[in-house]
């Protein structure tokens, strides 16, 4: 519904707080309750057992933000009572008591224990801004909000989400490009989260500033927020995004390493780079065409002088295995006889002032109009004209600019929006404006190419985002704390329901050090978007041009990335279907161990749910890893460690501190270039012997298409048991022909020379494995050495891939 704006009988002194004041009337609903005061009125709906959502308005009618929540209430029991001072709502997950003097609001689990409260100010007003005040509990820890910089655990900081484009943002800055109000909630009571779903200008202060409350609120509009609680913080993101919407299973090349700077040209310089990849046998998948493809910087253009045939270039970059990724800018430059500008004035799909003038704003082009993405008509125009690229082999596209950007930085309030026919101003509707870009670009994908999945990459978003496009994180800059700062930038997108997300490896303005390139390069091969961005008039920034051994350090992660690339595919489709971060900060499965919060350990996550990744600056050669409670291995020379405890690890920088989980798994395959090319048809099984039992589901497709929809993919469930010292394969499920004719299983950590097979005894054999290989002595003084770690003499089983369930015995 949309708002009438009416005012109810607020006191005309808009500068004063005006609290909600008590429920003077309620009505029970079949799937909750609504009811006002004198000043406002409320409604409190249950979408299922553990999301409430809670709504609260001035004015005679809600309004609703069209865009995040997709999610459809599902038919949930639930209790309403009443005595003389509250109402109690009941479901299986969640208590929720409510103040009737005062419209305050605490909610509980079923074992009776306080999640959150309001603070006595509740629901309140000043002038439009609407906020809601709650208290803290003790020792109480928040995390999410998305891109934001500063620590994991975000208390005693406040947080602004109004996109905003920010070149070299230092790493506690904020604004910055992209805005998720949603957060998590931890303490000793339990856990829960908040998404407070309004598009305008909002500000969630944790205790910055004052030591009563902490607080969200928005400039205008309604207060409108889900409260979700789950027993672990895993299901509660969960949770959050079958509100807003999961990832779809992006194109299995775009797990692959990608190569960007602003920018390549003409097009001898980009065939001199796909040939240079090959060459040197460092596996790539993708190719970047900044703003320089374009004629003038203009939209569905190609320059052509540095480009004269882009078809012919494109198909030959194909020929290589590569993708190519274009830039798309919304700006369209007011230039009379070019087509979009006198498309986009003809049928009405610009942004406009209020009264009916196009805006303008300076862009790369010049002065420029601005497509109005949340009017449907153009998201279809804007899908038909991307025509321009797919047919010249177009592979994915790059949402740059979208927040909108324009010189200046200081678009007028006053521009008007068509917002899905409600028509709305910047200030309601600049929040999700690069997100409906995006939605534009992935629907344009969809048109143009219909039997692909569709790639897009997006600098600015809001709530829901994932559903349309992969994120990074903007115009870093090539520093040691930078670096640390993407990776929790990272891991806070994952919290916050953007599963595909990364960083500019190498930094983006700037110039790295030799060194810091290639510690950024092994770090973002355990990142979920691997991409290497530079900027123009900067020195070259490929892998390969620091120097022979940051080449070789490159080449071995970039090498390992697509090793692991079937543990990798497996766990982008799990997340597809649960939401859960492939990036994961610690706080997700370990929220109750503070030494994950302390800033030395802080940037450390887990990878794919089995690697642990203690990302540390290059400049280190030994560094503090605490490893929560289980059993963990390093990856490199099989190590175990016990914890939870802290370890002092050597870290050169040809080795990045990474350890595997006692009990799980992962799946490998052969070196490859690209994730295109055929590998040697064995799917390497590592597992590693644990007291913890685990379930890996294994998945695969055509990796491109829609076939898996419709039964083309093959799934099963690897399951590790511990007690039954067993390794349980289930059935193939699907109709897709697996990829892996043979599976060669490597056990880490166990004792037994054979195992038993279909009640056979089988011998194990023995190999020296490395997961990195070997660096070049380039230098025969001593202490220029480079170590190298190989597992000695580690015990595998091979055998066929078979579809049917069998189970792997005497693992002891």
């Amino acid at each position: 519904m949309t708002s009438s704006h009416s005012p109810r009988s607020f006191s005309r002194n808009s500068a004063r707080h005006r609290g909600f004041g008590a429920v003077s009337s309620w009505q029970a609903l079949p799937d909750g309750l609504e009811g006002e005061s004198p000043a406002a009125r409320f409604r409190i709906r249950v979408l299922e057992d553990g999301i409430i959502r809670v709504q609260a308005s001035i004015h005679d009618s809600f309004e609703s933000n069209p865009y995040s929540v997709v999610a459809q209430a599902k038919k949930t029991a639930f209790t309403l009572t009443q005595n003389s001072t509250q109402l109690v709502l009941t479901t299986s997950l969640l208590r929720l008591e409510i103040s009737l003097e005062s419209f305050t609001l605490a909610f509980f689990d079923q074992a009776g224990n306080l999640l959150n409260q309001d603070d006595s100010l509740g629901i309140a007003w000043l002038g439009t801004e609407v906020t809601a005040y709650k208290q803290v509990q003790a020792q109480e820890k928040f995390i999410g909000l998305g891109e934001k910089t500063g620590n994991l655990d975000r208390a005693g900081r406040a947080f602004t989400n109004w996109n905003t484009d920010y070149f070299a943002y230092g790493v506690g800055d904020d604004p910055l490009y992209m805005s998720i109000p949603f957060y998590i909630g931890i303490h000793a009571q339990g856990h829960y989260g908040i998404f407070f779903d309004n598009t305008h200008k909002t500000v969630f202060n944790f205790g910055a500033s004052n030591n009563r409350f902490v607080y969200f609120s928005a400039e205008d509009g309604d207060m409108d927020y889900y409260f979700i609680h789950q027993p672990s913080v895993g299901e509660i993101i969960s949770s959050y995004t079958r509100l807003t919407g999961r990832m779809q299973l992006p194109p299995k090349w775009a797990l692959g390493f990608q190569q960007c700077r602003y920018s390549y040209y003409p097009d001898s310089e980009v065939y001199t780079l796909a040939q240079t990849f090959r060459d040197k046998r460092m596996p790539a998948d993708v190719i970047y065409l900044d703003i320089h493809h374009m004629e003038q910087y203009k939209v569905f253009t190609f320059d052509g002088e540095k480009f004269k045939d882009p078809k012919a270039m494109i198909a030959r970059l194909k020929e290589k295995g590569f993708k190519v990724v274009v830039i798309m800018d919304p700006g369209i430059k007011t230039e009379t006889g070019y087509l979009p500008y006198e498309e986009g004035l003809e049928q009405d799909l610009l942004v406009r002032y209020p009264d009916g003038k196009i805006y303008e704003g300076q862009v790369w082009p010049g002065w420029c109009a601005f497509p109005d993405f949340t009017k449907p008509e153009t998201r279809n125009w804007w899908a038909q004209k991307m025509a321009f690229y797919t047919e010249a082999g177009v592979d994915g596209f790059w949402t740059d600019m979208n927040e909108p950007a324009s010189w200046g930085q200081f678009t007028p309030n006053l521009i008007e929006f068509d917002y899905e026919g409600e028509k709305a101003s910047h200030r309601k509707a600049r929040n999700i404006y690069g997100m409906q870009m995006a939605r534009s670009a992935q629907e344009g994908a969809l048109l143009q190419n219909p039997e692909k999945r569709p790639f897009v990459l997006t600098r600015a978003g809001f709530s829901g985002i994932q559903r349309y496009a992969a994120a990074w994180t903007g115009d870093n800059v090539a520093s040691e704390e930078h670096m640390l700062a993407g990776i929790r930038l990272v891991n806070s997108l994952g919290i916050s329901g953007v599963s595909f997300a990364g960083y500019d490896v190498g930094g983006f303005a700037g110039e790295a050090s030799k060194s810091l390139f290639a510690r950024w390069m092994s770090i973002g091969a355990f990142a979920p978007f691997y991409r290497a961005h530079s900027m123009i008039n900067s020195n070259d920034a490929e892998p390969w041009a620091f120097g022979e051994e940051v080449e070789e350090i490159s080449r071995n992660y970039m090498k390992l990335r697509y090793r692991l690339l079937p543990t990798l595919y497996s766990k982008f489709y799990g997340s597809s279907l649960t939401g859960l971060p492939i990036s994961e900060s610690l706080a997700v499965q370990f929220s109750d161990e503070p030494q994950i919060y302390l800033s030395a350990y802080q940037n450390q996550y887990l990878f794919c749910a089995s690697l642990l990744v203690a990302p540390v600056e290059s400049t280190k050669s030994i560094t503090k890893v605490y490893l929560p409670k289980g059993e963990w291995y390093y990856l490199f020379s099989d190590q175990k460690h016990t914890g939870p405890q802290t370890i002092y690890q050597d870290c050169p920088l040809n080795y990045l501190p990474v350890y595997v989980k006692g009990g799980q798994l992962l799946t490998c395959q052969s070196e490859v270039e690209h994730s295109g090319q055929a590998h040697d048809g064995i799917l390497r099984i590592h597992l590693y012997k644990g007291s913890t039992p685990s379930e890996f589901i294994h998945y695969e497709d055509e990796g491109e298409g829609f076939g898996y929809q419709s039964g083309m993919y093959l799934r099963r469930k690897i399951g590790y048991d511990p007690v039954s010292e067993s390794l349980h394969f289930g059935p193939v499920e699907g109709d897709y022909a697996s990829d892996y004719g043979q599976i060669r299983l490597y056990l880490h950590g166990f004792g037994c020379q054979s195992v038993e097979l279909a009640g056979k005894s089988i011998k194990l054999s023995k190999e020296n494995y490395a997961f990195l290989g070997k660096l070049t002595e380039f230098d025969p003084l001593p202490e220029m050495d480079h170590p190298y770690f190989e597992i000695e003499n580690l015990p595998y089983l091979e055998l066929a891939h078979l579809p049917e369930s069998f189970v792997i015995k005497g693992l002891k």
